[in-house]
């Protein structure tokens, strides 16, 4: 029999979101898709259900509306379905410098990275307080662990927020049998990129930097089931973080900045 707990994977519909809900599914947990493309959602959905033979629901959300949460948490409940872990997994990147973009954009990126992903962990933290029982992955990045780069303004800084929020989390809910975990890969292998139009800029970058989201997906619920609650994926990256501990701040930030170009869309291209 599956479990009649489901897991709520936000951003399911592509990327580390799919990779999530397939890694899920196949060690037979029930899962809830969100995101905003409901035809990718359905066939997912369809797919993990067939070659796996546990429940997985979809449900339409665009995160950027300030709704969205409340409203998953209605339609969860409303089917009777208890949300025993939360992959807060929904993100993109917007390119160009603060000022390149109106302040519209700005707004619905905090909402989507910041806001929602904070909103969705107040909403189900309690009945998996209740339960005894609870896993909760925020999907951070590398980014937020490194001295921040031009271009990509607020990226950096909504991962970083993520890594200090899970870690106050975990903090607060271990007691409760609740796991929190910040995951902080690199460089993915997604459409994220060419979503946010800097796929030129980082195809140029060699091929032993970027990480397989399956891998991604199996290390996360490996670490948070061992307790971590901050874990860098890849040998490459965890020996970056390393090294910039020994490094003088100056140091890093001229290193950062010498080098973004070749994975940061700087130019003020979107000025409106």
């Amino acid at each position: 029999m599956p479990p009649t707990t489901y897991a709520l994977v936000t951003g399911a519909s592509a990327g580390i979101g799919t990779a999530f809900a397939r890694a899920l599914a196949e060690r037979g947990h029930n899962v809830v898709l969100t995101a905003r493309r409901l035809d990718r959602l359905e066939a997912l959905a369809a797919e993990l259900r067939e070659r796996h033979g546990i429940d997985a629901r979809a449900i339409a959300g665009d995160l950027a509306d300030p709704a969205t949460p409340a409203a998953l948490q209605a339609a969860i409940e409303s089917a009777g379905l208890s949300i025993d872990m939360l992959i807060n997994n929904a993100g993109y990147g917007v390119t160009g410098s603060l000022v390149a973009r109106d302040w519209q954009t700005h707004a619905d990126f905090i909402q989507v990275m910041v806001t929602a992903p904070t909103e969705l962990c107040r909403r189900f933290l309690p009945a998996m307080r209740q339960a005894g029982f609870g896993r909760v992955i925020n999907i951070a990045s590398f980014a937020g662990l490194m001295p921040a780069p031009a271009g990509h303004t607020l990226y950096a800084a909504a991962k970083s927020y993520l890594v200090k929020f899970s870690q106050s989390l975990a903090l607060e809910n271990r007691r409760y049998g609740i796991h929190v975990l910040a995951l902080c890969p690199g460089f993915v292998m997604s459409e994220m990129h060419d979503v946010n139009g800097a796929r030129a800029t980082v195809s140029t970058m060699p091929r032993w930097v970027w990480l397989d989201p399956n891998v991604v997906a199996r290390q996360g619920l490996d670490a948070i089931e061992r307790g971590d609650i901050v874990y860098v994926n890849g040998l490459l990256y965890r020996t970056i973080k390393a090294l910039f501990k020994l490094i003088p701040d100056p140091l890093a930030l001229a290193l950062v900045a010498r080098y973004s170009n070749s994975f940061r869309v700087t130019e003020d291209a979107h000025q409106r």
